[in-house]
C-alpha cells in the first residue's frame, strides 16, 4: 500500500518523484486572521492520487480553512500548497477540482434541476446532470424554489452540482449533513463510485464512522496542526488489550474497576464510551457484563480489542485541549 506521506517526504529530501502527483499536498501552511489567531499552523496535509482521505478535527480545526485554500480562495501566509501538480486557484486545477462546501451558496430563487443542468453545461458536460439528478432523486423536487428546500434537500442539491462533469479531485465538506438516513447511503454510494473511477476524494467530516466506512486515509488535526495521518489499520492497530463498550454518560468506572482483576484499569475515553485495559480474558469481558448486569446498564458494542478511532481522535484532540 502506497504510504500517504511518501510522496511529501521524497520531496522535503530533495529526491527525484517517480510516484504518481498526489491530488493535493500541503507543506508548513500557515493561515492567520485578524487578531493573530491561526487558522492553520503550519499544516502538511496529503490527498493521494485516486483514494479517499477523510479530514477529520473538531470545531475550529481549520478544515474550512483548508479547503479554502485547497480551492484557491485563499491564499497562505506562508508554506506551500499544490493542487493536482500546480498551484491552487489556476485554471486547470480549477477546470479539474470540484468542491462542495457547507455554505453552498445557491441561488435562491432557482429550481434543483436547472441548476445543476446549467453547472453541468459550465462545465463542458451537459449529458453529466440526468444521471446525477436521478441519483440524488432531484426531479421530485419539482418547481419547488431553493429557498423553500429544507437543509438536506439542499445539501443533495450543493453535492449534485458538486459532481456533474468530470472531476478529477473532489472536495466534500459534510456532505452528509441534515440527511436523513437514505440520503446519507446515496452520499456513501455517489463516494465509493468516485473511488472505483479512480477520482481523487477529500472528505471532511465530523462523522467518525462516515470515515471508517469510506476513507482509505484518515488525517486529524486539531488548532491547525496535523496530529495523525495514515491508513485506518495504521492509526487503529489491532490487537485485544482492552473491553470497550458504549452506555450512559459517567457510569461509576471506580466501581467497576474494584470488580476486576487488580491491575485492571478503566476511563471514560469520551462521553459514554468506556476502555477497560489490564489484559482482556474472558474473565474480564464476562465481570464487566456482570458488572453492567447488576448496575442496570445495558452496554452496547461490547467488544474485545485495541482503540477504535473514536479512542484515538478522542485523545489526539482532548489532551491537547482543542476539542471545543
Amino acid at each position: 500500500m502506497r504510504n500517504p506521506g511518501a510522496s511529501l517526504v521524497r520531496r522535503r529530501a530533495g529526491l527525484r518523484e517517480t510516484a504518481p502527483v498526489d491530488a493535493a499536498a500541503l507543506e508548513g501552511v500557515r493561515v492567520s486572521f485578524p487578531g493573530g489567531r491561526d487558522a492553520l499552523a503550519g499544516l502538511d496535509l496529503v490527498v493521494p492520487q485516486g483514494r479517499v482521505t477523510a479530514l477529520l478535527g473538531p470545531n475550529g480545526a481549520g478544515k474550512s480553512t483548508t479547503v479554502a485554500v485547497l480551492a484557491g480562495l485563499l491564499r497562505p501566509d506562508a508554506g506551500k500548497a499544490q493542487v493536482l501538480g500546480g498551484s491552487p486557484g489556476r485554471p486547470e486545477a480549477r477546470r479539474r477540482l470540484h468542491v462542495m462546501v457547507q455554505d453552498d451558496g445557491l441561488p435562491t430563487g432557482a429550481h434543483a434541476t436547472e441548476i445543476v443542468r446549467h453547472v453541468a453545461r459550465l462545465r463542458g458536460a451537459p449529458e453529466t446532470a440526468a444521471p446525477i439528478i436521478e441519483l440524488f432523486g432531484l426531479a421530485s423536487l419539482g418547481r419547488t424554489t431553493i429557498r423553500r428546500l429544507s437543509g438536506g434537500e439542499r445539501r443533495r442539491v450543493s453535492l449534485a452540482c458538486a459532481l456533474v462533469g468530470h472531476p478529477d479531485f473532489v472536495i466534500l465538506d459534510e456532505p452528509t449533513a441534515g440527511l436523513d438516513p437514505r440520503g446519507r447511503a446515496i452520499v456513501w454510494e455517489a463516494i465509493a463510485g468516485l473511488r472505483a473511477s479512480g477520482r481523487s476524494v477529500l472528505l471532511c467530516t465530523h462523522l467518525l464512522d462516515e470515515a471508517e466506512a469510506l476513507a482509505d486515509d484518515i488525517s486529524i488535526i486539531a488548532a491547525g496542526h496535523l496530529r495523525a495521518s495514515g491508513p485506518l489499520a495504521s492509526l487503529v492497530p489491532g490487537g485485544a488489550d482492552a473491553v470497550t463498550f458504549d452506555g450512559p454518560l459517567h457510569l461509576d468506572v471506580a466501581g467497576l474497576v474494584q470488580a476486576l482483576p487488580e491491575g485492571a484499569r478503566g476511563e471514560e475515553v469520551s462521553p459514554g464510551r468506556y476502555r477497560i485495559e489490564g489484559g482482556a480474558s474472558p474473565q474480564m469481558l464476562a465481570t464487566v457484563a456482570s458488572w453492567c448486569a447488576q448496575h442496570g446498564v445495558q452496554p452496547r458494542n461490547l467488544s474485545v480489542g485495541g482503540e477504535s478511532l473514536a479512542d484515538v481522535y478522542w485523545r489526539l484532540t482532548e489532551e491537547r485541549g482543542d476539542h471545543t
